[in-house]
């Protein structure tokens, strides 16, 4: 799999936890694997760590972004969005391996095919707070 369809899948485990209580995350994630029949072991670790670890940073990312996103709190923003911003702040900020504007750039590609028409836009605006 590619970083970016590695990214995708990532981004629909965080988007699941809008919707499952912490306790019913780890069955979410096991169901999450059996239905995407494409993905490897070593993707499905991938996968799995990326989550585990952005899980891990979950108040600090949701707080710098409440910190920084002036007029709006996470708490108020729509579910796709939160979870495509949560993912680029954790690359931003705590994963070296990836250069910030291609974590922006590759948030603002989800939110067009995953959000609203104005979703791009405003993630562009809110990450960019971050560089």
């Amino acid at each position: 799999m590619s970083r970016r369809e590695l990214r995708e899948q990532i981004f629909k485990m965080l988007f699941r936890i809008e919707f499952h209580e912490g306790m019913e995350m780890e069955e979410q994630m096991q169901l999450f694997l059996e239905e995407e029949e494409e993905i490897s072991k070593e993707d499905s670790e991938y996968i799995r760590n990326k989550y585990e670890n952005i899980v891990e940073h979950l108040e600090e990312i949701d707080a710098s972004v409440n910190e920084k996103a002036k007029g709006w709190k996470t708490s108020r923003m729509a579910k796709v969005e939160l979870s495509l911003i949560r993912l680029a702040v954790y690359e931003i900020q705590y994963d070296e391996d990836i250069p910030a504007g291609v974590a922006i750039n590759e948030a603002v590609e989800l939110a067009k095919k995953y959000g609203a028409d104005s979703s791009p836009a405003f993630i562009n605006g809110v990450l960019a707070k971050f560089v």
